[in-house]
């Protein structure tokens, strides 16, 4: 068993409440290998952001669980030694798992280090969802890690999560989840989807660019839920804006990513000024990442030594995250 705080790690209980004070959301970043969680932890300690670091049950599975608990150990020390270099201040940084499917897998991700994790039964019935969430609650608040439950199911396929219809979160069942299971925040369902094709072409209008544009959020539903659980913790998945540049940048290269339609980011910035108070990304990092890496195949063909094309990723990636920490999600100059 080893302990978060032995790691260096925190919760996210602090940050959540700091989120809803400052009508911000602390950025949720996935991650499966070294130059990511480098890009990651270098954008939030240069835009001094708090950070959740985010393992799905794919990642643990690609990386190595053993692996990625010292990553997120060699995180928080690289965060550190960069802060004090820089003269900034020490950042806040949860590692957390992302849709955990399994008791199993929540219980080895407490017990390896984690200091939050996510219990994904909205594919259950309602009571089956209850009845797992509360009992990984049970064994998650003995050691003091932060649970994340789901109701409402998102479409779209991302890693392990595949969905092809979403079904909204319910305003009239979320009170009695929260206090029966007693989770500390609920993913909701309003409208976000996984993945680079979050909307079909026929659910969309176009722009006079004839640029897609998706349905908007369904704040009414969100309002409805702050309604019944006003200061509670709610987190968006699915959330990514699925820049076109970098969907242009792919194709133009050999790529084939057809229809990608994503999330305005001033849906985004709507929703931080709710209690919207944790917001997950990752297909944005994985189009930007394959982006730049097909361009510098593209320019340099001859290339084989990673350095020189995971670094240039790696530079993308940094550049992204602090302009979603910055723009979008409001979370920079928050520690």
């Amino acid at each position: 068993m080893m302990s978060y705080k032995n790691l260096g790690l925190s919760n996210t209980k602090k940050m959540f409440e700091n989120a809803m004070a400052g009508e911000y959301a602390v950025p949720a970043y996935n991650f499966n290998n070294m130059e990511q969680i480098q890009a990651i932890i270098t954008a939030c300690v240069e835009s001094q952001s708090p950070v959740i670091l985010q393992v799905s049950k794919g990642a643990r599975s690609y990386a190595n669980e053993t692996l990625l608990k010292f990553m997120g150990q060699g995180a928080i020390e690289m965060m550190k030694e960069m802060a004090k270099q820089k003269g900034l201040k020490e950042i806040p940084i949860a590692l957390h798992l992302d849709h955990g499917d399994s008791f199993e897998t929540c219980k080895a991700c407490i017990d390896s280090g984690f200091s939050s994790v996510m219990i994904d039964g909205s594919h259950f019935p309602y009571e089956e969802n209850i009845a797992l969430t509360k009992k990984v609650v049970d064994y998650a608040h003995e050691f003091n890690v932060t649970v994340e439950g789901e109701l409402g199911v998102l479409a779209g396929v991302e890693d392990d999560v595949v969905a092809e219809e979403s079904t909204y979160t319910k305003p009239e069942e979320v009170v009695d989840f929260v206090s029966r299971t007693g989770v500390d925040s609920l993913a909701i369902s309003i409208g976000t989807s996984h993945g680079a094709n979050k909307f079909t072409p026929e659910q969309c209008t176009k722009n006079e660019d004839g640029v897609f544009v998706p349905p908007p959020l369904k704040f009414k539903i969100l309002e409805a839920i702050e309604e019944q659980l006003p200061g509670f913790p709610i987190v968006l998945h699915g959330s990514s804006s699925v820049p076109l540049e970098a969907v242009k940048i792919i194709n133009e290269n050999g790529g084939a990513i057809k229809d990608a339609v994503g999330l305005p980011e001033t849906e985004l910035k709507n929703a931080t000024k709710s209690a919207v108070c944790k917001v997950n990304i990752d297909s944005d990092g994985r189009l930007w990442m394959t982006a730049t890496l097909r361009k510098v195949f593209a320019e340099s063909p001859s290339e084989f030594d990673p350095r020189k094309y995971l670094g240039p990723a790696r530079s993308a990636l940094i550049e992204m995250y602090k302009h979603k920490n910055k723009n979008v999600l409001g979370s920079s100059n928050r520690v």
